[in-house]
């Protein structure tokens, strides 16, 4: 396993633990919230018709914070759009945005749209953080640098790789190829596909400070990193869709 120079008790505070696919139930939004809680989760994110239940059920945890999805998951809403669901998201108790890029006028080559659009949701978020998703299982490696590089001079705050619902997951390679691009100019967040702490890890060495992660999948990620004969986990979280995205 990859040698983290940290205590990995703490690593919740670097993933964004989430139920954000197309069939997510309030009960699993509750599992979220028993997750986010009981191991520190540093934000969490639901679709936007529950994102107010689970600000509301989060509101006595406030080392965690909610997060809104914007324009998620296809990217393809018109920039107006895209700046009222950040509004309402920051309404509802946000502290973050996560927003998917119009991934199809950048593969397009309509490079300035695709900034405009980041930066219409960046000016809206008025200092909230952006995070936008290139959704790099579309693109080719050099969509991948150009998107980056883009949504820098747009004003991010994170670089994020995806959304957990492409065809193909984020990979070690795809953080090396961002950070080659950007530096530390913003920060990279990795997600989907990020499903063991070895991979979680490893992409930290390469320079990825943030992760997306189902609750499926983060609660593998917990229980390699913690002491797995002194972990007790709830049965409502044992029974937890394995399929999860993010």
């Amino acid at each position: 396993m990859k040698q983290f120079n940290g205590d990995l008790k703490q690593i919740g505070r670097m993933i964004d633990v989430s139920a954000v696919r197309t069939d997510v139930t309030l009960s699993e939004i509750d599992q979220l919230v028993e997750v986010a809680k009981k191991y520190n989760c540093i934000c969490t994110f639901a679709m936007p018709c529950f994102t107010k239940y689970l600000v509301d059920k989060l509101i006595d945890s406030p080392n965690t914070m909610v997060g809104g999805v914007v324009g998620f998951p296809s990217g393809a809403d018109t920039s107006s759009i895209k700046v009222l669901t950040a509004k309402e998201m920051i309404a509802t108790g946000c502290k973050e945005l996560d927003m998917v890029i119009n991934v199809g006028a950048l593969k397009s080559g309509k490079f300035n749209i695709v900034k405009d659009d980041i930066k219409a949701v960046v000016d809206a978020a008025e200092g909230i953080p952006v995070k936008s998703i290139l959704e790099v299982g579309y693109l080719t490696d050099d969509e991948i640098a150009k998107g980056s590089e883009i949504a820098v001079e747009a004003g991010v705050t994170f670089v994020k790789t995806g959304t957990g619902w492409a065809p193909k997951p984020t990979t070690v390679e795809t953080i090396k190829l961002i950070k080659s691009v950007i530096g530390d100019s913003t920060q990279i967040k990795a997600a989907g596909g990020v499903r063991d702490l070895d991979t979680l890890l490893k992409m930290i060495d390469a320079g990825c400070s943030r992760f997306g992660i189902g609750i499926r999948s983060a609660i593998t990620i917990f229980q390699e990193a913690y002491n797995p004969s002194t972990i007790v986990i709830s049965d409502t979280i044992e029974n937890l869709n394995p399929n999860d995205t993010y």
